[in-house]
């Protein structure tokens, strides 16, 4: 496989789409905090309401993700991306408005299109045949990367050269547009991709095979409802907030850091744009091959590497240490984030993924609100590089406890896969021996192994 896979106009359309929805979300968080940041206490204010920002995509998309119909998600996705279009112009329309109400404008703007981004990635599976995923899942985050590079370049610019509310309002502007590249793409993505896993025409006899070897699982979640199956997937969702929470370190406190270190603030952009430059190079190179260990040791490590990097950002005093450590830790938060959504196709059934998509958006919102909010309140009693570290230390112990349950969760798999019953088979007789793995099965192993097309 590769990614010439992903190329075609629908998936085009679908970057576009997904640009005028994404764009915003990147752009906001920085927005805000120069949005205020020439009021008393600006940064801390700044902090606070990018919390404000985030805590709505928190409740926002699992809330209206698990009301998403996979058949018929059109017109759910353009309310909300409708609303967030009207939170978007309300701070960009009132900045100096009372704090309270500016909280809720951002609220407004990160909740009500929340869902977007679970839709959005499950509907990008739908347009490309079944053995491309995984190279389409690395080609959206190549592209949200590249969001990420140019986001925080145009918010310095359009703040500090036109005006502070600049960027809150061509967010909107991206957000409306995104809502007429909903009607170039299908209503919604099939449910009946969902139950039966493989379109027609894409199931080789290999694929086949594999389904066979696999399904239990399939079989084993069938008569659980979509709240047990994503309950049940929770250190998948943490370690998605681990793998997030470090990016709030580096974009809400990155600015009052380099002021600490007698840096021009205005390098802050340029510098996040190298660190979404990172991660666009490695959500490429990761897409390429395949790569040793399990996958939940993979992120253990990854993220572990993550934050040796954001500490040498809070430690070294020079811009071009401080821009390499951002460079290279994005490459590998790329990596975290493509190894959580693998996991977690291969532990959802594909009826539940668009609110498993969305459950994982908020996690890693949630990590990212926690060390942002963490380090804000640290800004009003201790140096930007102290916030930063215990930030470092807030991500340290989300991945501990999110490796400690996957361990646990792979036991208990491990224990249900012992016998596999075929269709129609007596469940009292003797066990029936699991078919041999197949060569050309779809799906990353999430007990252990590597993807068996080896491009993962």
């Amino acid at each position: 496989m590769t990614y010439r896979d992903v190329a075609s106009r629908q998936v085009l359309v679908w970057a576009c789409t997904s640009v005028g929805a994404r764009m915003p979300v990147a752009m906001t968080p920085l927005a805000l905090v120069f949005l205020v940041r020439e009021r008393p206490g600006g940064y801390a204010l700044g902090a606070a309401l990018a919390a404000a920002y985030v805590i709505g995509e928190i409740i926002g998309a699992p809330t209206l993700g698990m009301r998403l119909r996979p058949d018929r998600a059109r017109p759910q996705l353009a309310a909300g991306l409708a609303a967030g279009v009207a939170g978007f112009v309300g701070l960009g329309a009132f900045p100096g408005a009372h704090s309270v109400a500016l909280a809720a404008f951002a609220f407004l703007a990160g909740g009500a299109p929340a869902a977007s981004a679970g839709a959005l990635r499950a509907m990008l599976t739908h347009l490309v045949p079944e053995r491309a995923v995984a190279q389409a899942l690395s080609t959206e985050s190549i592209l949200v990367s590249g969001i990420w590079a140019v986001s925080p370049a145009a918010v310095t610019g359009l703040a500090l050269a036109v005006a502070p509310r600049a960027p809150l309002l061509l967010a909107a502007a991206l957000m409306a547009s995104s809502l007429a590249g909903l009607w170039l793409l299908p209503a919604g993505w099939e449910a009946g991709d969902a139950e039966g896993g493989v379109r027609a025409g894409d199931t080789t006899d290999g694929e086949r095979a594999g389904e066979r070897a696999g399904g239990s699982k399939g079989e084993a979640s069938a008569g659980q409802s979509p709240i047990r199956l994503l309950i049940g997937a929770w250190p998948l969702f943490v370690t998605g907030a681990a793998g997030l929470a470090l990016l709030g370190l580096a974009e809400l406190v990155l600015p009052a850091l380099l002021e600490q270190r007698g840096i021009a603030v205005g390098w802050s952009g340029p510098m996040l744009t190298g660190l979404a430059v990172g991660g666009a190079l490695g959500a490429f190179l990761y897409g390429l091959r395949s790569w040793p260990g399990l996958p939940r040791t993979r992120s253990a490590v990854l993220i572990c590497a993550m934050t040796a990097c954001v500490t040498l950002v809070a430690l070294i005093p020079g811009t071009a240490g401080i821009a390499v450590a951002l460079i290279v830790g994005g490459m590998l938060q790329s990596a975290v984030l493509l190894t959580r959504n693998l996991s977690l196709r291969e532990a959802l059934p594909p009826r539940t993924l668009a609110a498993g998509y969305s459950v994982m958006y908020a996690a890693a919102g949630a990590g990212y609100a926690a060390t942002g909010s963490l380090a804000g309140a640290l800004l009003h009693v201790t140096e930007p590089s102290t916030a930063i570290l215990a930030g470092v230390g807030l991500t340290l112990v989300l991945t501990a406890v999110g490796w400690w349950g996957e361990v646990r969760r792979a036991g208990h798999s491990a224990q249900d896969a012992d016998t596999v019953v075929t269709p129609g088979s007596d469940v009292t007789g003797p066990s029936v021996p699991a078919a041999p793995t197949v060569p050309g099965a779809e799906g990353t192993a999430i007990r252990g192994g590597c993807d068996p097309e080896h491009r993962l």
